[in-house]
């Protein structure tokens, strides 16, 4: 690592941060534990790493911090959720329709104008949204597909949030979020009969390196690349979600799934790319 250049380490970084929560699916589906459960145990372990990495800056709060502490929290709990109820692909794909809310109601709260490409970007992601809910679904699976769908909104109220408030902040905000969603679900781990040492590895390995190191990692290479190089890069998460559910749970998504999946990842992209392509290469010029 110490001959790369600061911006190739900021890639991997980044890159490295997206595989680890692609692996979020795969262990709360391979986990025995219910969703409250393990979402109690990854709240804990995720609160520890930060407390270990960023030690007392992550306690330096504001009012908005509170605010996204508890839209994270929501986005945390709702996700292990819909991953349980649903398909790992069905969840992490409707939890990445977060970026369509942003741009639907951030014109409204800056009260801008909404552009043509942001216009045809919703247009087409609601189009892939729909064929999430054309394929014979279970009723657990249509609740699970619901709550996804709140996760996103979840997600995208934190986005917006995250933008309102200041850059030192942000990590403090995750770590309320994740003491937050520990306290909410500490109930829950009183029905725990017996914790056995293979859920115990999962669910510390789900706080520790998915949510903990890779939010660290991530904050890293943010540091040393481009806006558009980090949202395009971070698309590999739900790319990958499924298949390491397919391979290690055997759990195989829908057809229409995977073409609306296909779709809102797509486009979002594409979007991402006309719009903050001129920027960087504007920066890169100058």
């Amino acid at each position: 690592m110490e001959n790369l250049h600061e911006h190739q380490k900021g890639i991997l970084a980044v890159l490295a941060a997206a595989l680890l929560w692609s692996t979020g699916g795969i262990f709360i589906k391979l986990v025995t534990l219910d969703a409250m459960q393990i979402s109690f145990f990854r709240g804990v372990f995720a609160a520890v790493v930060f407390i270990v990495i960023f030690r007392k800056n992550i306690f330096y709060a504001n009012g908005f911090t509170f605010i996204n502490a508890a839209l994270y929290a929501a986005i945390l709990i709702l996700f292990v959720i819909a991953t349980k109820e649903t398909t790992a692909a069905n969840a992490i794909f409707l939890q990445y329709t977060a970026p369509i809310y942003v741009l639907i109601f951030e014109p409204l709260i800056n009260k801008t104008k909404y552009e043509r490409i942001n216009i045809i970007t919703i247009a087409v992601c609601f189009l892939g949204m729909t064929l999430f809910f054309m394929s014979k679904l279970s009723p657990g699976y249509m609740a699970g597909n619901i709550i996804a769908l709140l996760s996103g909104v979840a997600y995208a109220a934190f986005l917006l949030g995250m933008r309102k408030n200041k850059k030192e902040y942000q990590f403090s905000s995750i770590f309320y979020g994740n003491i937050l969603v520990a306290l909410i679900c500490f109930p829950s781990i009183f029905s725990i009969g017996s914790l056995s040492t293979t859920d115990f590895l999962m669910v510390s390995y789900l706080g520790i390196f998915q949510i903990g190191i890779a939010y660290a990692i991530f904050s890293y290479g943010l540091k040393r690349v481009y806006a558009i190089e980090a949202s395009l890069l971070s698309m590999i998460e739900p790319v990958l979600n499924p298949v390491w559910v397919f391979f290690g749970y055997g759990e195989v998504p829908s057809f229409m799934a995977i073409i609306g999946g296909i779709i809102i990842i797509s486009a979002i992209s594409v979007r991402t790319f006309i719009k903050e392509y001129p920027v960087m290469k504007a920066k890169l010029k100058s």
